[in-house]
């Protein structure tokens, strides 16, 4: 959501949760032995560092991030259309349009940051299905991910471009319209998918990158859905309890997903992520954790993930992976068994990348 955005690309204010959890998180070691074996491990569909603003990477590395909670699976999600966003009263809206090659530019750059980063905290990259057994055994890795394909300017070959630079995970919409299809936050002008954006997800499909749904329209979803030879994710927000999100809507509703779409997303094989924004969440790790009880009695528990949005939301109530350990405390306490547990922390998120990444046709 990159609530806090600003005119010169400043982010997130660091608040006091967040020093002292960057201070917690010190002694830790960046490998797999940094915690007992009766700690879960963690994985999170949706989740951002930034290189600008008063909070940059260099501020709260990566590899001590993942060490305060055992996240050994992270989807480092790039956003691709971080210079033609600013926020307003409505959320952060489009204030221009990439020229042709700019969005490729910026997606070409911005990458570049995040690899150097992830090799300056010595941790791997998922590429391959070893790469997720890797981390399923504690070894941590990182997943590129990018929220929002402007950056393909109508050709698919830029797609496979993305491919060959370690994208595995990819998000057709975000905040800036794109020809691919309808997004949540603006009134709709594809009538759901375009054809390329149809082209794309198969595209997708036989590459070996996972499709993500999120910030697409209720017609979108289902479009893609009867496209798909493959499961895809939804990686953040929440599910509505109730009504029918609407892009006149503030962006705490506008951006849930229909709990008809959930559970299509879900008999599909795919997985929706749990955000933490504080406006729709609440205010709390009880509050948190009691959303992720509910979305699993909807769907099944092997359904739901959390895609956290760390570092895009203002004040949420999980400002480290420490804080998601702890949920992971709390689920367990609310009574979830130890195979939903492990599904929901890591196994899910793992399971559909996984699946993506072995689709891949030569």
């Amino acid at each position: 959501m990159l609530e806090q955005f600003s005119r010169g690309y400043n982010a997130m204010s660091i608040d006091r949760r967040r020093l002292l959890a960057a201070a917690f998180a010190l002694p830790f070691a960046f490998g797999p032995s940094a915690f007992a074996g009766d700690v879960d491990l963690i994985a999170d569909m949706h989740f951002h560092l930034f290189f600008f603003g008063p909070n940059p990477a260099a501020k709260q590395p990566l590899g001590k991030l993942m060490a305060s909670g055992n996240a050994s699976l992270v989807s480092w999600s790039l956003v691709g259309d971080v210079p033609w966003i600013r926020p307003s009263s409505k959320g952060l809206k489009q204030t221009g349009t990439p020229k042709p090659g700019e969005a490729l530019e910026w997606f070409r750059a911005e990458l570049g940051r995040i690899k150097q980063h992830i090799a300056d905290q010595k941790l791997k990259i998922a590429t391959t299905p070893a790469d997720i057994d890797r981390a399923l055994a504690g070894d941590p890795h990182v997943v590129l991910s990018v929220e929002g394909a402007s950056f393909l300017d109508d050709d698919l070959a830029h797609l496979r471009t993305a491919y060959d630079l370690g994208i595995r995970h990819l998000q057709l919409v975000h905040y800036i319209r794109n020809r691919l299809g309808d997004f949540q936050t603006e009134r709709p002008e594809h009538a759901g998918l375009t054809e390329l954006g149809r082209n794309v997800i198969l595209e997708c499909n036989r590459l070996g990158i996972l499709v993500d749904l999120a910030h697409c329209t209720s017609q979108a979803v289902n479009q893609a859905l009867a496209v798909s030879n493959l499961p895809m994710v939804w990686s953040h927000s929440s599910v509505t309890r109730g009504g029918k999100p609407s892009w006149r809507q503030a962006v705490g509703k506008s951006r849930q997903l229909r709990l008809d779409d959930a559970r299509a997303i879900a008999a599909k094989g795919g997985v929706i992520g749990l955000w933490t924004l504080r406006s729709d969440i609440g205010t709390s790790l009880d509050a948190y954790a009691d959303r992720m009880v509910e979305l699993a009695g909807w769907l099944g528990d092997d359904h739901v993930a959390f895609g956290t949005d760390l570092n895009a939301t203002a004040n949420p109530p999980i400002v480290s992976y420490a804080d998601l350990q702890r949920v992971v405390g709390l689920l367990r306490q609310r009574g979830m068994s130890e195979a939903a547990l492990r599904n929901v922390a890591i196994g899910n998120y793992a399971r559909v990348l996984r699946q993506a990444l072995e689709a891949r046709k030569s």
